[in-house]
């Protein structure tokens, strides 16, 4: 199947950038149009027809926003195509009236077959009178087809323009065109923000429509705080209600309305205008004509954290006992983190049992664990603000239902916060975690972002993230973000930023490699770093010899640069890329924190996150891996398909944890799931005595890393309903998404 996208002219300068990430056989056609109104600076007042058939007919007209400058003349020179707005007009064809025998009588012809010719639009000659008749002879009055408006107007900049568009004069109701064709808009959907529909003068302009229905679909934080995808929701405040510790209250269940959102008192009295607040999967109805209005039918009932908690219980009572048991994990580990003196960093044994599995709620003997590792004194000595991680998707591929694509926010508190991999639906997945305050405040606080590789469901959520931040610090002082990925990503962002500002600096992954960071940062940079780079991590015989790569350019420079200072920043010794076994220029990454000191004055070695992208098990991971406080290893499959692993690139479960049980990594986190395990994964429980599986929206703080393998098989009691009765349909549900 082929898909088609029709847009402004720059259009194809996007997709073009994109095929380093879209496959061929995703047969992607697009079809730009407006390029002469884009080349000059004069609006043309005439519509663009992109699309017209027997089905529909859909044409654009640009909005440019106008600026008045000092001398008070209107100026447009320093307008991003991303500043012009589109307004589209779909139109359906008329209705034909109905067929009327008493027409077709009066015009000599008798019923039979004649009747069915015309009614399937061919012309008949008349039975009692030498003349043809045709099908508009015999047919009611025909009824005008529908007709929607999409309407952007993102700042007062743009009112001017739009309320001047001459193709939308003939809707208009006190327009002579208008009663001469009969057009009429059944609907408008504004996209603006309420800022601006709600002013004086755009709430005349809709008035010019007449009886029309409005949806004002510009308040979009209303809309974010509401879950669409119950399932996902569901689960989330189930996994919150049995181990909060890990599954924090969700930011979508805040009530507080927001200052844009309109007042439901007001909302009801703006339906009698024909004014209706979108709501997330409203729809109007254009065909059959009998339906033409608004279908509030599959609107998401608004539910309750209570509500779903209360269902629960009554479908697993047993699940009442389980939140208790699993504070008592949390109080122990507090208490066995306590028993040192003050100072003295010793390195704490384990309770026996933190390998073994509730009697309660697994069949059959204790396990015994094997899992006997001391705890890192960056553990025992860790506060609750050193260091915590947020995973904001942890399915392959594509988004499911219940898990989103590849995202990690490693939340570093006062000292800002880093994204390793940005999938698409990043953003709101920080909005559902966070609440839309508390995702604008870490993006804001970003100190950079790291690529593991090309692949879509790796990065498609970066743009919006860097544009988020740039709007989010406009006027105010700060530096582009720093963006760490394969060069082939630096095209697209590129491409991208013609139409948006994305404020960001991109940096090579290559040039992020283990011995080129540590030679960098032995550097005492000066003025003239770059004869010094050329010297370390170019020179003949260097790893970066084999990437055929010149010395590092001006712009890279600045970037490593940056780079340095964003380490500074972020308390970390160091960050660096591994090439991995997947795609190529695909890596893993490395991150270590700063030692520090105590209140005893002991000096703590910083925690080590490595994080793998996707890979098949490789030693240059491994080597990267050894005595990481977390290795977060991708799992895409279960160990019984290995074979499917191999020729994917990807890992099994159980190689996975051999990758990190061989490193001496303190714990493993595995993430990446396949799809097929739109819940939770297929895991052998042997060798889980260090391991844990990451869920969408789940935090994992550093000083909580002890207990992490126990709460697995309490977490398992919300499936083990589910995880065989509902199977072949979750497998279905997940290949649609």
């Amino acid at each position: 199947m082929s898909v088609n996208i029709w847009g402004p002219s720059d259009l194809d300068f996007l997709a073009g950038a994109m095929r380093s990430f879209i496959p061929n056989r995703a047969m992607l056609h697009t079809h730009s149009f407006g390029a002469e109104c884009n080349a000059s600076s004069s609006q043309p007042k005439d519509s663009f027809i992109i699309l017209d058939d027997e089905v529909v007919r859909i044409s654009a007209m640009f909005v440019k926003p106008k600026y008045q400058n000092g001398a008070g003349s209107l100026n447009d020179i320093d307008l991003k195509p991303g500043d012009t707005a589109i307004v589209y007009a779909c139109e359906l064809p008329e209705i034909k009236g109905k067929f009327d025998p008493a027409k077709a009588a009066a015009l000599g012809l008798r019923p039979g077959p004649k009747y069915r010719e015309l009614q399937l639009g061919n012309s008949v000659q008349s039975d009692q009178f030498d003349e043809m008749v045709h099908p508009s002879d015999v047919l009611g009055p025909s009824i005008p087809g529908p007709a929607v408006l999409l309407v952007d107007c993102p700042t007062q900049y743009h009112m001017p323009e739009l309320f001047s568009l001459q193709p939308l004069s003939s809707f208009y109701e006190d327009s002579s065109n208008q009663r001469e064709s009969g057009k009429k808009v059944n609907c408008i959907i504004h996209l603006g923000p309420s800022s601006v529909t709600k002013s004086v003068d755009y709430q005349n302009w809709m008035k010019r429509f007449g009886e029309t229905q409005h949806i004002m679909a510009g308040h979009e934080i209303k809309n974010m705080e509401i879950p669409i995808l119950k399932g996902s929701a569901r689960i989330s405040s189930r996994l919150n209600f049995v181990c909060p510790q890990l599954f924090p209250s969700s930011g979508f269940w805040s009530v507080k309305p927001a200052n844009d959102v309109m007042e439901n008192d007001k909302s009801t009295s703006l339906e009698a205008y024909g004014i209706v607040s979108a709501q997330n999967l409203l729809k109007f109805h254009l065909r059959p004509y009998a339906q033409l209005g608004l279908d509030s039918a599959s609107i998401p009932s608004l539910f309750t954290y209570k509500d779903i908690v209360e269902e629960l219980v009554s479908e697993i009572p047993e699940v009442r006992e389980v939140p208790e048991q699993v504070l008592k994990f949390w109080q122990n580990n507090a208490i066995v983190k306590n028993i040192p003196p003050a100072g003295s960093c010793m390195l704490m044994v384990e309770e026996p049992w933190i390998g073994q599995k509730s009697d309660k709620l697994v069949d059959g003997s204790p396990n015994h664990p094997r899992d006997n590792q001391k705890i890192p004194c960056c553990v025992e000595d860790a506060s609750r603000e050193d260091m915590e991680i947020t995973f904001l998707g942890t399915g392959s591929s594509q988004p499911s239902k219940y898990r989103n694509v590849s995202s990690i926010y490693i939340n570093l508190f006062a000292q800002g916060g880093i994204l390793l991999d940005c999938g698409e639906g990043t953003l709101g997945q920080l909005k559902r975690r966070f609440g839309v305050n508390g995702a604008d405040e870490a993006v804001k606080n970003l100190r950079c972002i790291w690529i593991s590789h090309i692949h879509a469901d790796h990065h498609t959520g970066l743009a919006r993230v860097l544009a988020l931040r740039s709007k989010l610090l406009k006027g105010m002082p700060h530096k582009p973000l720093l963006v760490i990925g394969p060069r082939p990503l630096e095209r697209f962002l590129s491409a991208y930023s013609t139409l948006e500002d994305l404020d960001m600096q991109f940096l090579d992954c290559r040039n992020t490699l283990k011995p080129s960071v540590e030679a960098f940062l032995s550097e005492n940079v000066t003025g003239s770093a770059t004869p010094q780079l050329e010297n370390t991590m170019f020179a003949p015989g260097s790893r970066m010899e084999n990437y055929n790569r010149k010395p590092a350019s001006p712009r890279d420079t600045t970037a490593l640069a940056n780079f340095k200072e964003v380490l500074q920043e972020s308390g970390l010794d160091i960050l660096y890329s591994v090439p991995v076994v997947h795609c190529p220029q695909a890596f893993g990454v490395v991150l270590r924190a700063t030692e520090k000191v105590n209140s005893a004055g002991k000096v703590i070695p910083g925690w080590k996150v490595v994080y793998s992208g996707d890979t098949r098990p490789c030693p240059a991971l491994i080597d990267a891996s050894r005595d990481a406080t977390v290795l977060i290893h991708e799992a895409t499959f279960e160990d019984s398909m290995k074979d499917e692993a191999i020729a994917r690139n990807h890992s099994t479960t159980k190689e996975a944890i051999e990758v990190g049980t061989s490193a001496g990594a303190y714990r493993i986190i595995l993430t990446h799931f396949s799809q097929r395990y739109p819940k939770i994964p297929v895991i052998d429980e042997v060798d889980m005595e260090k391991t844990c599986i990451a869920f969408d929206l789940m935090s994992v703080n550093l000083a909580d890393l002890p207990v992490l393998p126990k709460v697995l098989p309490h977490l398992k009691v919300l499936f083990k309903d589910e995880m065989v009765v509902e199977e072949a349909d979750e497998i279905q549900e997940a290949a649609v998404y």
